[in-house]
């Protein structure tokens, strides 16, 4: 875990930070560990499973380390994208924080995929597990 200081910010904002990010649909840090979301946000009255989604996304992600491993790939994934009709699906993995990934739902015609990945990362190294 980071040290505490005045940059470090909570799970409980740094959800709310990134819902604010322009075209945010839905959003959900997760424990790979568990596969348990230690909170999440949504826009959407749809309410999506993010539940759900969160323990289907931690077997994409030990999967895709799997597959890295078998391939003699040792490098850290920034991130996985999944490009949707209408949405992009991107796991951000908190390197500095074992396990803790990010679930986030970004539309298509509200967001800015390249501005939205940028924020994630920013906000994810300020994120601390209190």
């Amino acid at each position: 875990m980071i040290p505490f200081d005045a940059n470090t910010i909570s799970i409980e904002q740094t959800l709310i930070n990134m819902l604010h990010i322009d075209g945010a649909m839905a959003v959900a840090i997760v424990d790979a560990n568990t596969g348990f979301m230690l909170g999440s946000l949504s826009k959407s009255r749809e309410e999506m499973d993010l539940e759900y989604a969160s323990a289907s996304n931690t077997e994409l992600y030990h999967a895709k380390q799997r597959i890295m491993k078998s391939l003699g790939i040792n490098e850290k994934i920034e991130d996985f994208l999944i490009t949707l009709e209408t949405q992009y699906h991107i796991l951000v993995p908190a390197n500095h924080l074992d396990g803790i990934f990010v679930y986030f739902v970004l539309s298509k015609n509200k967001g800015t995929l390249a501005l939205a990945r940028r924020r994630l990362k920013d906000l994810i190294l300020q994120m601390e597990i209190v």
